[in-house]
């Protein structure tokens, strides 16, 4: 049965199972993981028997206070996985009939719940790394005159960041935003397991990682592979990005470049996986993440509000 022809029950049980798939949606108290709740018959409200709390299946997850009908939640689920290079906001908001805003909000958590699956991998075996770099856009001036040479640093306007890509060859790919190239590789010793060989072009940020690798080194001004060193996976990785900026989003603020990249690592790990896991992948991901401080209350300024307090 396709999603927009669910019924409210039909949604709501294969939420269920979304939310809990290890027991095929029996309910777990997400206060002490007991799986022994009480059903209440007047409403879609459980009871643990042992601490007594009230919860729903939306309770201690992203989509906790929602107000959308599980059916929306199924089909915006469904829209983001099927998009290959990404789906924007305004997009979902169209075809579901809701705000830009609450689309906006939406995508954002489900691209959080994808971080969450790559946040403890660990790479080995052959990886290649590479980075590229994202915003930052400075407009040319009218008159040609007055141009400048947008390359140089001193007139960087400070918001252009790196993606750093590692990828392993027939495994995951972890993506990391950094200033700089050479700040990722503190970083890729702890993402890279020791042993690995690692993939680079001739950038001078990764000479510091042949005290820890095995170094295989590309010149790309001569050519894309040579005697079988090559960066091809990791660019890959960064030409999907690059299409969703350019064909999807138009524009990526430096603020939310690593849930992008996030979302694209997956996209590209799972690029062969049939629709119906990438659904179950990324609903069971969305709907088992905790609250995100960083997502709840976004348009109230909830989060603003607590930092200025800290302050």
């Amino acid at each position: 049965m396709g999603l927009c022809q669910l019924s409210d029950e039909d949604a709501y049980n294969m939420f269920r199972r979304l939310r809990w798939p290890d027991g095929d949606g029996s309910p777990v108290c997400p206060g002490c993981d007991c799986p022994v709740v009480y059903v209440y018959r007047c409403r879609r409200v459980f009871k643990c028997k042992n601490c007594h709390r009230q919860f729903s299946v939306t309770s201690g997850t992203l989509f906790a206070s929602r107000k959308l009908p599980f059916q929306l939640l199924l089909l915006a689920i469904g829209l983001f996985v099927n998009a290959v290079k990404g789906i924007s906001s305004l997009q979902v908001s169209r075809d579901l009939d809701i705000h830009a805003k609450t689309a906006f909000v939406l995508l954002h958590k489900f691209r959080c719940g994808l971080l969450s699956s790559a946040s403890t991998v660990t790479l080995g075996g052959v990886v290649e790394i590479d980075g590229a770099w994202f915003g930052g856009y400075i407009r040319p001036r009218n008159h040609r005159v007055e141009r400048v040479d947008r390359r140089r640093r001193k007139h960087q306007t400070g918001k252009r960041r790196c993606v750093v890509v590692m990828r392993q060859r027939g495994g995951p790919t972890v993506p990391v935003v950094t200033m700089r190239e050479i700040d990722a590789v503190q970083i890729a010793r702890q993402r890279i397991a020791t042993g690995s060989t690692v993939h680079a072009d001739e950038a001078s940020a990764w000479d510091d990682l042949h005290a820890w690798y095995e170094m295989r080194r590309i010149n790309h001004r001569r050519a894309y592979s040579m005697d079988g060193a090559c960066t091809n996976q990791a660019e890959s990785y960064f030409s999907r990005l690059r299409r969703a900026e350019l064909g999807q989003h138009h524009h990526i603020a430096g603020p939310y470049l690593d849930q992008y990249s996030g979302e694209m690592a997956w996209r590209e790990d799972a690029r062969r996986d049939p629709d119906g896991t990438q659904f179950r992948t990324a609903g069971c991901l969305a709907a088992g993440h905790p609250p995100s401080r960083r997502w709840t209350g976004y348009w109230q300024r909830h989060q603003r509000k607590a930092l200025d307090q800290a302050a």
